[in-house]
This record gives C-alpha cells, sequence and structure tokens, in this order.
C-alpha cells in the first residue's frame, strides 16, 4: 500500500482528509491557482484530496448572494418527508464495533480543471473507501487508475473538522430532531464554508451522506432539516454514475454555474448517488447541462478490517 505522498495534498488539508468525493475542490480556499473568491468546502476527503492531487482547480467568480431563494415548495417537502421515512426504516445493522469499518463501494467521475486548460471529465471509475467506525484509525482508498492509499484519522474532540467528521459514531452524536438538526446545521455549515448559508447547510448534508453509513434516525433529521432550506427543489429525472434513474433533491450553487443533485430511487427512495450539473456554460468547454461531477454509491458495510470486502 502506498501511503499519499504529504506534497500532494493542499495546504492546511492534512487533519481534514474526510469524505468528499466532488469535484468543487476546485473551488477550495487552499487550491493552487484561485482566482479569487469565498468557497471553502465543509468537509475534505482524503479520496477527493488524492484525486485531485495533481489537478489545479479554477475558483469560480463568486455572484455575492444574488436575490433569496424561495422556500421549497410542497412537492419538495413531501418527497423529503419520504425520503425521511425510509432512512428511518433502513434495515438494522445491529451493533457495531469502534474497531470495525465502515466500506462503500462507488463509481465516479469528477471535472478536472486548470487554468488555461480545457475541461476535462474522466470516464466514470471504481472507489473504494474504508473509515475506521470511531475515526480513530487511518482510513484505506482504492481508486481505479490510482491504486490504494492511507488517509488519516478523523481530527479530534476540539480540533478543526471534528463537527463534520463523517465516522459512525461521531454522525450517531447528531440531532435526531428536524428543528434540532436544522439548528445544527445553520450553527456549524458557516463555519467550514465561506458561502452564504443556506448554500453551506445544504452542502454539508451532502458531504455527511456520501461516503458513510449514518445511523438512521439522523439520517431521517438530515432530510427533514433540509425540506426547510430555502431553494431546495425537485430535479423529475435524474440518472446516476451506474446510470440508474432516479428523483433528485438540488440545489443551485450561488456561487458558481452548478447545480447540487441528490439522487434517490423513485420507489424505495434509497439514495443512489450525486452529481453536479452545469447551469450555464462555462470556460474550458463545459456547456449547460453537462454532468461535471458523478458519484453513484454501489454498496455500503460494515466490515473487520481495512480492505474487506462484504
Amino acid at each position: 500500500m502506498n501511503q499519499l505522498p504529504e506534497n500532494d495534498l493542499p495546504p492546511g488539508r492534512h487533519r481534514l482528509l474526510k469524505e468528499h468525493l466532488m469535484t468543487e475542490i476546485r473551488r477550495e480556499d487552499e487550491a493552487p491557482a484561485r482566482t479569487g473568491g469565498k468557497w471553502q468546502r465543509p468537509a475534505i476527503a482524503a479520496a477527493a484530496v488524492a484525486t485531485a492531487a495533481a489537478v489545479t482547480f479554477v475558483l469560480l467568480p463568486s455572484s455575492g448572494g444574488g436575490a433569496a431563494s424561495a422556500p421549497p415548495s410542497r412537492a419538495t417537502v413531501a418527497l423529503l418527508e419520504d425520503i425521511a421515512l425510509a432512512a428511518e426504516h433502513e434495515d438494522a445493522l445491529g451493533a457495531i464495533r469502534d474497531d470495525q469499518w465502515v466500506y462503500v463501494d462507488s463509481k465516479v467521475s469528477y471535472s478536472q480543471s486548470g487554468e488555461g486548460m480545457k475541461t476535462k471529465i474522466p470516464p466514470l471509475h471504481r472507489f473504494e473507501s474504508w473509515d475506521s467506525v470511531d475515526g480513530t484509525r487511518a482510513g484505506l482508498y482504492r481508486e481505479t487508475g490510482r491504486g490504494q492509499w492511507a488517509g488519516e484519522p478523523a481530527p479530534e474532540p476540539g480540533e478543526r473538522g471534528y463537527e463534520v467528521s463523517t465516522n459512525y459514531r461521531h454522525l450517531s452524536t447528531l440531532p435526531t430532531d428536524a428543528d434540532e438538526m436544522y439548528d445544527w446545521l445553520r450553527e456549524t455549515a458557516p463555519k467550514y464554508s465561506g458561502q452564504e448559508t443556506d448554500q453551506a447547510m445544504f452542502v454539508l448534508v451532502g458531504d455527511l451522506i456520501r461516503q458513510a453509513i449514518v445511523p438512521p434516525e439522523v439520517n431521517a433529521a438530515l432530510y427533514r432539516a433540509v425540506a426547510k432550506i430555502p431553494g431546495v427543489m425537485v430535479i423529475d429525472n435524474a440518472v446516476d454514475a451506474a446510470g440508474r434513474p432516479g428523483i433528485a433533491i438540488a440545489r443551485n450553487d450561488p456561487d458558481n454555474p452548478t447545480r447540487d443533485e441528490w439522487i434517490f430511487d423513485k420507489k424505495t427512495h434509497e439514495f443512489l448517488g450525486e452529481r453536479a450539473v452545469a447551469t450555464s456554460d462555462w470556460s474550458g468547454g463545459v456547456e449547460k447541462g453537462d454532468v461535471t461531477s458523478n458519484t453513484a454509491i454501489l454498496d455500503r458495510a460494515v466490515v473487520d478490517k481495512a480492505g474487506q470486502r462484504p
């Protein structure tokens, strides 16, 4: 197994290596060749940092916030309630030990951009992650075309990044009441993002659910809290990276010409994956409607060893 070299990581990110597999890493405050703006992701994945290590990403100009977003429609709120109910009734995993690992198998693709270069959207490929249940041990990551590497343990209580850690034990401490969860998101998200609060909250929820197993009651509270965020909408027809059709909960990014979408099965309301869609043409060859990042969750499980598949 190869340890990812420290000089491959953006400065200051060695303690905030968690699970964010999104192309928006190009908008990190620490990313090289940024041209201004205020974006900082709430959580950074070891996987995302590794994927982007050799790539220079461009920060797109901030819109300055714009007009206030409308409250979610009744249809959006109803769908989120259905998703929350499905999350509450997920099959119980039984007792989960601190010495175990959360395994996630996915298909991914993230756009690669740089100053003066044409945006490249690589083919979909496999990405696997093993993160310790209690966050105290370094994670293990495998990606087609890149190989295998280790991350770092999650931040400890009191360290920056602990609040948005995605290990199972920390997620188990989050609120299970929708109103309390909304308040927690509203207080926590701005600490890790320069975007306006509503978008920061939406992004943080996506970061918490993507490469993790979230306890059912917490998962349900997250979706019910999202139903209170202005600007959240439904996209009736969406397709994840595995080609599975679904319905999406989405929000337009006010600082970048993209729409973040979480895709769910239309019947079971199971979370399938996430994608980002260009809402206008970008420099570098991206056209309106292009999918600039794509993730499909194929399997999640709790296993006894890092590197073990269920």
